[in-house]
């Protein structure tokens, strides 16, 4: 893979500039305020379009290693100010990035590769994720990321939030609180224009009911998990919290790399067979980076940084979700999922491994060499297998465009 993208992620900081520069130019329609600040002291800016009680909150930048969001997040607010109709009626708010210190950390903006991506890689640890950390953190300690964006979402009490997240490799698909009929036709057509495949049988969706192919409901609080040993379990989210206003949450879920592999809704020969199998690779190559760790520990001494915070996290998944798939009958017996689950065993231990390339590199420890070896035949064996393909990065943005504002105007017909 070595397909240059024809554009690049913008940086927190640009995002907030060009935003100004937005609410500049539209001094009535648009304001640009901000609304909390990271661990770190980074400002959380809110993009405002329309004064109407009727709300649409878009959050971006809650996973760093996701960076799409935020260039749809500027393109849906140059959208939504020159289609008076998307704005009859309804205010659209815009959290610019939910999670500046971990988009500072997720340093390749342009990847050239799967190699060149995780030689970049960041992805914090999930009680440091803005979204997540209320499903695995006590309230008195969620950071305040978390706290700022639920305030968000209390002041404006949305009828919809969306929250703009991607895939590495595989597919297209939404996850959705509550159903939102009629979204899976028009996602459906958005993503064959644009030749993006769309990920029928998404890992992340395991065993939750579909309004359409990729779309996913998630099911009742309350119901029995897929994957028991996740600790993150959406409906303890940020993402349920404008539930109590009524609202719903839409994730929209988006490829930098496309693979036709997770769009295949045949039958698998034997689902359960080759889901052990993965297991078991799985608990391999993540035992692999684990000797590593042990081995660095002693010589890592008093470093705690979120790098290395993550990759112990990733780490640490590995041993309950291998038992999960070995234990546990297919939450789905498709192709599509069979191939999902594939990659989500690829990801772990390859994240885990990338992220403790950059502690050891940054300690020039001995050790680094033979990680970054094994980051560079992961990613090169992730892609191969795969058939991976770069998505135009427009093409990124259009879809996840066309997907919101379809989710808007069908929950406000819903919410009606």
């Amino acid at each position: 893979m070595s397909l240059l993208p024809e554009l690049r992620y913008p940086t927190v900081t640009e995002l907030t500039s060009s935003a100004r520069a937005l609410a500049a130019r539209q001094p009535g329609t648009c304001t640009l305020r901000q609304v909390g600040v990271s661990r770190a002291g980074r400002p959380l800016h809110l993009l405002s379009v329309g004064h109407a009680r009727r709300a649409v909150l878009v959050v971006a930048g809650a996973h760093a290693n996701e960076p799409t969001g935020g260039c749809t997040l500027l393109a849906l607010a140059e959208r939504v100010l020159h289609e008076r109709e998307l704005r009859d009626g309804t205010s659209w708010h815009f959290l610019l990035c939910a999670d500046p210190d971990g988009a500072s950390l997720h340093v390749t903006p342009a990847p050239r590769s799967l190699l060149e991506y995780h030689l970049g890689f960041f992805r914090p640890a999930g009680p440091e994720q803005p979204e997540w950390s209320p499903a695995v953190l006590p309230p008195d300690r969620l950071p305040p990321e978390t706290r700022a964006l639920t305030r968000v979402i209390d002041e404006l009490r949305p009828y919809l939030q969306v929250t703009l997240h991607g895939t590495d490799l595989g597919g297209s698909w939404v996850q959705l609180t509550k159903d939102i009929p009629g979204l899976a036709e028009p996602f459906a057509k958005s993503a064959a224009q644009l030749h993006i495949p769309v990920e029928t049988g998404a890992s992340d969706a395991a065993g939750w009911p579909a309004s359409g192919p990729g779309v996913h409901v998630m099911p009742a609080v309350g119901a029995a998990a897929a994957y028991p040993s996740m600790p993150d379990d959406a409906r303890h989210s940020t993402w349920y919290h404008a539930h109590r206003y009524g609202g719903l949450t839409a994730v929209v879920e988006v490829p930098m790399w496309a693979s036709d592999m997770v769009d295949d809704p045949a039958p698998h020969p034997a689902p359960a067979a080759a889901i052990r199998r993965l297991a078991r690779r799985l608990l391999r190559d993540a035992t692999e980076v684990e000797r590593v760790l042990v081995e660095v520990l002693p010589r890592l001494e008093g470093v705690d940084g979120p790098l290395l915070r993550a990759a112990r996290w990733a780490l640490e998944l590995a041993p309950g979700l291998a038992a999960d798939w070995t234990h546990t009958p297919p939450a789905d017996t498709t192709m599509a999922y069979v191939g999902s689950v594939d990659a989500f065993a690829r990801r772990l231990p390859l994240r885990a491994a990338a992220m403790l390339w950059r502690v050891l590199q940054e300690y020039d420890d001995d050790a680094a060499p033979r990680l970054e070896r094994l980051v560079a035949t992961w990613s090169d064996a992730f892609a191969d297998r795969f058939r991976a393909r770069w998505v135009p990065l427009e093409h990124q943005v259009e879809h996840q465009s066309r997907t919101v504002v379809a989710a808007a105007l069908h929950a406000r017909h819903r919410a009606a």
